[in-house]
């Protein structure tokens, strides 16, 4: 147990700890009354059936969370990294080869590890709660073509980062970064014509009344839209969400089609102004260029430690090599990506604040904003009283409650 070892070692057990803290709080923080701003939304059996749910998924977190904790630092403490790198050099394979092997194996191990969690989460706690959609077909369909992409496009990128690490002196860091971000930007293009579609389909949303109000709407606030579609979101879950993809004229808007069936056209449009507010307020080029920044840090401190003997001899690593090097320094980052998750977060928290007050402000109907993030929250059995910590930990979005509150207000402010 050398210092690389200890930090990595009380890192998972403090994430382990700080997690189960939160939801220990979070579930002594279930109220019998709901809150007073959404007082009337659910009757009592559906405020019982959230609490509920908060408790399942909260305590089947425990379960799988201890089980993936568990299998990882048996897997370590056995001397399983250096058996499977022993593996992995006895193929006739170069050194990237060996990397894409060893990385994508280790990756397979756990996504084998977490198949039955997953599955018994999709097909009997979101059925229980009449969530699920999913057939058993369409749930392996998904796996197998995420793992395909993860060939397809996960694989080179990975063989061009393990050979920047190789060969590229060192400087290889910075050309790593500017290799990553090139390829971020055009997974962007991408993914709207060429992965999306893999998953779901989007049909464009039929003329009438919503189309119409949209349209108007993205041309009040010059927002240039190429199209507006429906997505057969519920084809996996009957939780509702919207968003928007492209850039420069070839944006488009999506609504998943259980939000166009439980919404009323005003309160619709109040959720498409929420997002085109983002855009507005540059809240995407912001997200991005914190990516961006925090992917260069990443790179630079990879750099700076990727060679260090003690890191694989804490995991008795017996011959260094960039392809493990990515592996540990991976776990060693995780104390810096916990705090910069969490001051993403608050950003994210405040940048949803700012897209609900554009919302109200351009769409002019505070009552239908308010009265769509209550169907949200109802439809999708949300706890509408997180404990604050939890919510510092994990939540992008405040709480529904603050919202509406903070919505109340704007509209006596301004008199909407």
């Amino acid at each position: 147990m050398n210092l690389y070892a200890s930090i990595i070692l009380v890192t998972l057990l403090v994430g382990y700890v700080l997690n189960l803290v939160a939801d220990i709080l979070n579930l002594r923080a279930l109220k019998h009354e709901a809150p007073a701003e959404l007082d009337g939304l659910y009757d009592q059996e559906a405020y019982r059936s959230s609490q509920i749910y908060t408790r399942v998924r909260t305590r089947f977190g425990w379960l799988s969370g201890t089980w993936m904790l568990a299998v990882m630092l048996v897997f370590w403490f056995a001397g399983g990294f250096q058996t499977l790198d022993a593996f992995v050099r006895s193929w006739p394979l170069g050194p990237i080869g060996r990397g894409l092997a060893y990385i994508g194996m280790l990756i397979s191990g756990q996504a084998l590890l977490s198949l039955p969690f997953q599955l018994y989460s999709t097909f009997v706690i979101e059925a229980r709660f009449g969530f699920n959609q999913t057939t058993l077909a369409t749930f392996c369909a998904d796996r197998l073509k995420g793992m395909a992409l993860a060939i397809v496009l996960g694989a080179p990128l990975l063989a061009g980062v393990l050979a920047f690490f190789m060969y590229a002196g060192p400087y290889a860091w910075l050309y790593c970064w500017v290799a990553v971000i090139l390829f971020s930007l055009a997974l962007q293009f991408i993914a709207p014509t060429w992965i999306m579609p893999l998953f779901n389909t989007f049909t464009p949303l039929a003329p009438g009344e919503l189309r119409e109000a949209i349209l108007t709407y993205a041309k009040a606030v010059k927002f240039p839209i190429d199209d507006v579609y429906v997505m057969d979101g519920s084809k996996r879950s009957s939780k509702s969400n919207a968003f928007f993809t492209g850039f420069g004229r070839h944006k488009r808007i999506a609504l998943f089609d259980t939000l166009v069936d439980a919404h009323t056209v005003p309160e619709l449009l109040s959720v498409v102004a929420h997002e085109v507010g983002h855009y507005k307020l540059r809240h995407i080029v912001k997200n991005m260029v914190l990516s961006i920044v925090h992917t260069g840090v990443m790179l630079y401190l990879l750099s700076v430690f990727l060679h260090h003997p003690a890191l694989f001899n804490a995991f008795y690593v017996v011959e260094p090599s960039v392809y493990a090097g990515l592996v540990f320094f991976g776990m060693l980052y995780a104390p810096v990506e916990l705090l910069l998750s969490i001051g993403m977060q608050i950003v994210s928290r405040q940048h949803e604040y700012e897209a609900d007050r554009y919302a109200v402000e351009t769409a002019g109907n505070p009552n239908a904003m308010g009265d769509a993030l209550k169907k949200l929250a109802l439809h999708n059995l949300s706890n509408l009283t997180p404990h604050p910590f939890y919510v510092f930990l994990h939540y992008s979005h405040p709480p529904i409650w603050q919202r509406l509150q903070a919505i109340s207000r704007l509209a006596a402010q301004s008199g909407v």
